[in-house]
């Protein structure tokens, strides 16, 4: 692919720091949907839970939030009142990348950013299986979904290997190196794309990260690659 995976998460040999002046993408994934509750696959159009909306929007009136959690330190929570709500109040005008999909642009909308659609952050394309529940797939298509999730390079639905998944998310990763701290809001499968091109993993090994809606995931940009502040990093309000 042509493609520099990051090196390890901590150490690195000497003189790898991160670039003067960047800062990395801060991943947010977007709100809860009825499909994530009822265990389907992801399906583009549908609508986020409006009580996670709310949530998401709560986030921005508190002096916590997705970008204030990013600069928290060490531990999974930012908690209130802390120093890391100044972050947040820094991204108010920022602009983020987000998703095609409607919950991605519904959540930005909730945080109160203004929005770039991204198609190279959308979830992997599970073609006929879309909105379709897990347990209807496993007992229709047992030998489809079994290669699904052992080959990265299957597309038994008729959409996008997880493999292809895994590609287009690294070339958009690797695209905003240069950019100076950004803002993306997506779904967990994009997300697990990026850790695992940062940490050199594949794509069924990088599937195996727990990320919570609204959630948080930092990675930094260094010399040899890409370093890993924090994974699922939950907000308090």
């Amino acid at each position: 692919m042509g493609l520099r995976p990051g090196g390890p998460p901590r150490g690195g040999p000497p003189g790898d720091r991160r670039l003067a002046g960047l800062s990395g993408v801060l991943f947010v994934r977007h709100s809860s949907t009825p499909g994530m509750r009822a265990a389907r696959f992801p399906a583009p159009g549908e609508d986020a839970d409006a009580a996670s909306l709310t949530r998401a929007a709560a986030l921005t009136r508190t002096p916590t939030g997705p970008v204030a959690a990013s600069a928290a330190g060490p531990g999974a929570v930012a908690a209130p009142g802390s120093a890391a709500g100044a972050a947040l109040g820094s991204a108010a005008g920022a602009v983020a990348r987000v998703a095609p999909s409607v919950a991605a642009r519904q959540t930005v909308d909730a945080l109160g950013l203004a929005a770039r659609v991204v198609p190279a952050l959308a979830e992997v394309d599970c073609g006929r299986w879309r909105g379709l529940p897990y347990e209807r797939v496993a007992r229709e298509e047992p030998d489809a979904l079994a290669s699904w999730l052992t080959d990265p390079h299957a597309a038994p639905h008729g959409g996008e290997s997880l493999a292809a998944h895994a590609e287009r998310v690294a070339a958009w990763l690797e695209s905003v190196r240069a950019e100076p701290g950004v803002v993306a809001v997506c779904d967990a499968g994009t997300i697990r794309a990026a850790l695992g091109h940062a940490l050199g993993l594949d794509p069924l090994s990088a599937a195996r990260f727990d990320l919570a809606p609204l959630s948080v995931t930092e990675l930094t940009v260094t010399r040899a690659g890409w370093r890993v502040a924090h994974v699922n990093r939950k907000v308090l309000i």
